[in-house]
C-alpha cells in the first residue's frame, strides 16, 4: 500500500511542454507516493500522455521540475558538462527506478524476438545475471504475469493482445522499478481481458509495493485500482482528489462530463435509425426502456 509519509517516488512541479506555439502541458504538478496508484485521466489531447512521457524521460520538459528518488531532473538532462559515461549511467539508474508500459503491446515488442529473449535482454543490460540464473529469472517474471514456457518460446505474433501486454509488463518489472507508468495500457484490449490485466496489476502491486501512474481516458476502470485521480483538460489539471471523492462528488464540469460518458447499466450504443442533417446517418447512445 501507499507510504504517504515517505518522499514521493515520482513528482512533477510546474511541468510544462510546448511544441512551437502549441502548449501541450501547462503548469502540471503531481506527486506519486511509494506504493500508491495515481490515475491521470482526460480525453485525447488533454496532455496526459505528454505528461507521462516527460515523467518517463522520453520527452524533455519546456519548464518545471521532475523529482525521483530524492533527485531532481532527468539523469543527464541539463548537464552538458557531464561525460558520456556519466549520462549513460544516469539513464540506466533512472530506468531502474521508472519503467513504462505502452498502449500497443505489439508495437512495443520486437516482432522478430522471442518472448523469453525479450525479457532476458533487459535483465542482461541491467543485472549481472547470465546462464541458468538468467533463464530462471526470466521464467519467474513470466510466471508472475501468468505466462509459461510455451509463451517464452513464442514470437509476439503468436500471442493474444492480453498475452502481449503481460510480456510488456514482465519486461518492465525485470529491473524491479519503484514506479510503473501505464499509458492507456488496457485501452486496446477487450473488456474481459482488461479485467484480467487490472487484476494482475493489483496483485503485482500487493506483492511488490510498486507505485503506478495510470494514464487513461476511461474513468470507468480507475476505481478498480487507483487511490487518487488527477483530471486534465487542455494541458492543465482541472480537478484532483481521492478516487472516491472525484467519482462520487465531482466538482469540475469537465469531470462530470467524463463521468456521464462512462457506459452504465441500462445504456447501450446503437446506430440511430434517423438520418442526421445533410442526409448522413448519425449515431449516439440510446437508453433502453
Amino acid at each position: 500500500m501507499a507510504d504517504t509519509a515517505a518522499p514521493p517516488a515520482l513528482e512533477a512541479v510546474g511541468l510544462r511542454k510546448s511544441f512551437g506555439d502549441f502548449v501541450a502541458v501547462d503548469d502540471v504538478s503531481l506527486a506519486l507516493a511509494p506504493g500508491a496508484c495515481l490515475a491521470v485521466v482526460g480525453e485525447s489531447g488533454s496532455g496526459k500522455t505528454t505528461t507521462a512521457r516527460m515523467l518517463a524521460g522520453l520527452e524533455t520538459p519546456t519548464g518545471g521540475t521532475i523529482r525521483w528518488a530524492g533527485r531532481q531532473g532527468r539523469p543527464g538532462a541539463g548537464r552538458p558538462w557531464a561525460g558520456r559515461r556519466a549520462r549513460a549511467a544516469g539513464r540506466l539508474q533512472f530506468a531502474r527506478h521508472v519503467q513504462m508500459v505502452f498502449q500497443d503491446p505489439y508495437a512495443s515488442l520486437d516482432p522478430h524476438q522471442r518472448v523469453g529473449d525479450c525479457v532476458g535482454e533487459v535483465l542482461t543490460l541491467h543485472t549481472g545475471l547470465r546462464g541458468p540464473a538468467l533463464a530462471e529469472r526470466v521464467s519467474e517474471l513470466l510466471d508472475q504475469v501468468g505466462l509459461g514456457a510455451q509463451q517464452a518460446r513464442s514470437l509476439p505474433r503468436a500471442l493474444s493482445g492480453g498475452q502481449r501486454q503481460r510480456v510488456a509488463i514482465a519486461r518492465a518489472l525485470a529491473v524491479r522499478p519503484r514506479v510503473l507508468i501505464l499509458d492507456e495500457a488496457v485501452a486496446a484490449l477487450d473488456v474481459s481481458v482488461q479485467a484480467q490485466i487490472i487484476n494482475l496489476l493489483r496483485e503485482i502491486r500487493e506483492q511488490t509495493a510498486i507505485a503506478y501512474l495510470f494514464i487513461t481516458h476511461d474513468l470507468g476502470i480507475v476505481h478498480h485500482i487507483c487511490d487518487d485521480i488527477v483530471v486534465m483538460r487542455r494541458g492543465r489539471v482541472v480537478e484532483r482528489g481521492t478516487t472516491t471523492a472525484v467519482l462520487e462528488t465531482p466538482q469540475h464540469p469537465y469531470t462530470i462530463e467524463l463521468l456521464e460518458s462512462v457506459p452504465r447499466r441500462g445504456w447501450t450504443p446503437r446506430r440511430r435509425a434517423a438520418a442526421a442533417p445533410g442526409g448522413r446517418s448519425g449515431s449516439g447512445l440510446v437508453e433502453r426502456p
